[in-house]
């Protein structure tokens, strides 16, 4: 029988180290910018106790602020979890005392350092199940990805990291279900967060919710330079190198309301294009044309991506491969097969050197050859989905699925070169292998396009009257493009000219979902605002499709 270590004690030893890190640990002190920031992160109850003090009182607390600066905290990214199996789960986190230190290494030295981790049935790790150490390797930005197994499946668990005589927060994780379970499942999925564009108050709510995992559907992260006419503004130019987006990254996971929401729940994560640069595909920048300076950009980013999300050690990248479609099975409930967009796509049809990114129409978008997924990928998901059982099928991924005519009359008009409109022939495919195998309760998971869509996927997008084999549900972003605007007229011509698209809001939010055995719900919740902080939340809309229905009911 397996021995269980007692919960780590309070207040905290001094960490042993092992052989590879032989001296003691003395994290650096942070520089004037980081100290900034702690001192943002003050509570208002420390703030308004420290007000209250005179004398003797207020000179022994700046005693115990100074000590605390001497020995400085390196969780300020917080912790996450993610990419759960039904006996285990990834734990991340990456150390940094100055999250925005130039070099990208977070004020850490540059050696590696012994992080222990444990994982409890109770918040109070009263009941710890497993633990052990970890090495959070420079060459890696100080991250650490643990692959805990030996748990029990469709359960929830805690579990925090401690280095030196620091305790990382402690947050929830769980497990998938048993493979023969019919557990429902409540997801929440994000997309679009820019700093820039505002206040991530929808991840606080999508948060509140306690989901059982999030979605995270792309643009994590943006990776422009700072634009001072934001409601807020990145530090620091176009992120290129490694240490770029290393910072950004950082700035990021820093933010409150971020890690409320990977403390909530595991997340099973897929990218979009500014997770490197906008509207890149495969080999080719935005502009179109491969360069090698492209390519070391993409090998910086998808380090970065990797070191920076709680992935597991199969897709750490080698150079620009990057192993990150992958599937997950909900017991008999759903399987969920998470597409990589971008890694492998052909060109965008019709490129012209990345002035537009709409097309009246374009032959080369019906080339039988022409790929968003990439053969490996397409031939994978074709796989899985002949060879599922589970009652939904769900594909969350970057990219606008449906057909999308964007102009009134008979031609069709502005169609996304980007999105899956200018890739038929593979959309096809891939909708006609599901809808061959009887799995109408197929719902398509996407993010990108700053709004949100509740769609009908027909067996035929050029007949109005074909039947539909599955749906499509777009989160609006988080933050990207500000504070939207409430029953957009803009957006009228595009519900006209796609009897398919039932529904479509221009607010930031979030999408949660549940997925039961009878059928499934949807409901887009949406906040007011993003330009200030703390904006209440409101369900927007509510679909449900029954299942073995695929169709669209408001209520």
């Amino acid at each position: 029988m397996r021995r269980v270590p007692p919960p780590l004690p309070l207040p905290e030893p001094p960490l042993k180290q092992d052989d590879h890190d032989p001296t003691p640990l003395r994290l650096i002190a942070p520089d004037e910018g980081a100290n900034r920031a702690r001192a943002r992160r003050m509570s208002r109850r420390t703030f308004v106790v420290a007000s209250s003090l005179t004398g003797a009182a207020a000179a022994s607390l700046t005693g115990l602020q100074v000590a605390a600066a001497a020995d400085p905290d390196p969780f300020t990214l917080g912790v996450a979890s993610g990419d759960p199996s039904d006996d285990g789960v990834v734990l991340w986190t990456r150390l940094a005392v100055d999250p925005l230190a130039e070099d990208g290494h977070g004020g850490m030295p540059t050696r590696k350092i012994t992080v222990e981790w444990q994982v409890a049935s109770d918040e109070k790790f009263e009941s710890v199940v497993r633990s052990g150490r970890a090495v959070a390797d420079p060459a890696w930005g100080h991250s650490v990805h643990v692959e805990v197994d030996g748990l029990e499946a469709d359960r929830w668990y805690h579990y925090r990291f401690r280095v030196g005589s620091h305790l990382s927060p402690v947050a929830r994780t769980r497990t998938l279900p048993a493979a023969d379970a019919t557990t429902d499942l409540h997801a929440v999925a994000v997309s679009c967060s820019h700093y820039e564009g505002g206040w991530f108050t929808a991840y606080h709510h999508a948060a509140e919710e306690r989901p059982d995992v999030v979605l995270e559907l792309g643009d994590y992260i943006y990776e422009g330079a700072g634009n001072e006419d934001g409601t807020r503004t990145h530090p620091g130019s176009t992120c290129m190198s490694l240490a770029d987006y290393r910072r950004r990254y950082a700035l990021y996971h820093a933010e409150a309301e971020t890690q409320e929401l990977h403390h909530a729940a595991p997340w099973i994560v897929t990218w979009d294009d500014h997770e490197i640069q906008d509207n890149w595909a495969g080999i080719h920048p935005k502009e179109g044309v491969p360069t090698d300076e492209f390519e070391r950009r993409r090998a910086n980013a998808m380090r970065a991506y990797y070191e920076n999300m709680p992935l597991r050690k199969q897709s750490r990248p080698s150079g620009v491969k990057f192993q990150l479609f992958r599937r997950f099975s909900w017991g008999r409930t759903a399987d969920l097969h998470v597409l990589d967009t971008r890694q492998y796509r052909d060109l965008q049809a019709c490129h012209d050197g990345g002035s537009t990114w709409w097309f009246t129409d374009c032959p080369e978008r019906d080339d039988p050859d022409r790929t968003m997924l990439g053969t490996r990928q397409t031939d994978w998901l074709v796989e899985g989905l002949a060879k599922s059982e589970a009652q939904w099928q769900i594909l969350p991924q970057g990219v606008f699925f449906s057909h999308r005519d964007g102009a009134p009359g008979p031609e069709e008009e502005s169609l996304s070169v980007d999105g899956w409109d200018g890739y038929r022939a593979n959309r096809n495919l891939i909708r006609d292998t599901w809808a061959e195998h009887g799995h109408l309760n197929t719902t398509v998971l996407t993010g990108d396009v700053h709004k949100a869509f509740a769609n009908e996927i027909l067996a035929d997008f050029d007949d109005p009257g074909s039947p539909t084999v599955g749906i499509e549900l777009v989160t609006t972003s988080v933050t990207s493009a500000g504070d939207g605007v409430a029953n957009d007229p803009s957006l009228q011509p595009v519900l006209e000219e796609n009897e398919h698209i039932k529904w479509i809001d221009n607010l930031r939010g979030y999408l949660s979902a549940t997925w039961t055995r009878d059928g499934l719900t949807a409901r887009f919740m949406t906040v007011p605002k993003v330009t200030t902080p703390g904006a209440p939340v409101n369900t927007e809309k509510v679909f449900h499709v029954p299942a073995g229905e695929p169709g669209l009911h408001e209520g």
